[in-house]
């Protein structure tokens, strides 16, 4: 069900004591691969609904540690949609312009417009996460930015954005064996950064961190899901199955033609 991984809020999160295994929520593989084809179908057709309406929209965000499937979320799910639809955009570490303004400017122009699927890889998050840990600022910097990340959502929600937040829940045993194919598959060496392997170290500081965003941040307007991301055929399912009942509540509508329209067409015949 969509809900299944949704957090409540309010409540503490204890990342080690929910599963990674997409294999405990669905038994069978086949039909769960199934059923994502036939959410894709469905999802295509609500998105061209979506855009031909040009009401609302829907910010997609995705979190993950490295190796997590951000990536590959991206190009599962949103396959198979209008592209001039859908708006991808990578955060990655601030430009010199970006550090110029305040943490939420260059999330705030990336935002889709109505009618859009956004879709941001990495995203505001970046800014209670990374830099907790990296310990780039002190506390009294990155402590408020809990509060305004909440009020920069609810923002969002209030002019028609649905905000959906996913973390992808991937074990420090799956994501070693991912490390380890982009070392040793040429196809994938491209994709290998020896600072992930630092990170690793930090992986218990990262989870805290984690878990402390998800208490501080979930909200009815906003909710975080935690997907468990091990099976990268659940973690699609799981996704596509939030993405599309979203979009069935939404309930975008074909744009009707104005009356003046149909007369004119009446008077031509």
């Amino acid at each position: 069900m969509p809900n299944t991984h949704r957090l409540k809020p309010g409540k503490k999160v204890k990342l080690a004591d929910i599963s990674t295994r997409g294999k405990d929520f669905h038994k069978d593989r086949k039909a769960a691969e199934k059923e994502f084809e036939e959410l894709k179908v469905e999802l295509a057709k609500l998105q061209e609904r979506l855009y031909a309406e040009a009401k609302q929209k829907v910010l997609v965000v995705l979190q993950a540690m490295d190796t997590g499937g951000k990536d590959s979320t991206i190009r599962n799910v949103f396959s198979g949609i209008n592209p001039q639809g859908v708006q991808v955009k990578s955060f990655k570490e601030p430009t010199k312009e970006e550090l110029a303004h305040d943490f939420l400017w260059r999330i705030h122009q990336a935002v889709p417009a109505s009618g859009y699927i956004g879709v941001f890889n990495r995203s505001h998050y970046e800014d209670v996460i990374v830099v907790r840990v990296a310990d780039i600022f002190p506390e009294s910097v990155w402590r408020p930015r809990y509060e305004l990340i909440n009020q920069f959502e609810q923002l969002l929600a209030s002019s028609g954005t649905r905000v959906l937040k996913f973390y992808l829940h991937i074990s420090e045993d799956e994501q070693k064996k991912r490390l380890e194919e982009r070392q040793e598959d040429p196809q994938k060496n491209w994709k290998f950064n020896p600072d992930d392997l630092a990170k690793r170290k930090e992986w218990k500081e990262y989870m805290e961190v984690y878990e402390d965003a998800f208490a501080h941040c979930t909200t009815d307007e906003a909710p975080w899901y935690i997907i468990p991301a091990d099976q990268k055929w659940y973690r699609n399912l799981a996704i596509a199955r939030v993405v599309v009942e979203t979009l069935r509540e939404m309930d975008p509508q074909w744009p009707k033609l104005p009356s003046a329209k149909l007369n004119e067409r009446k008077l031509a015949k």
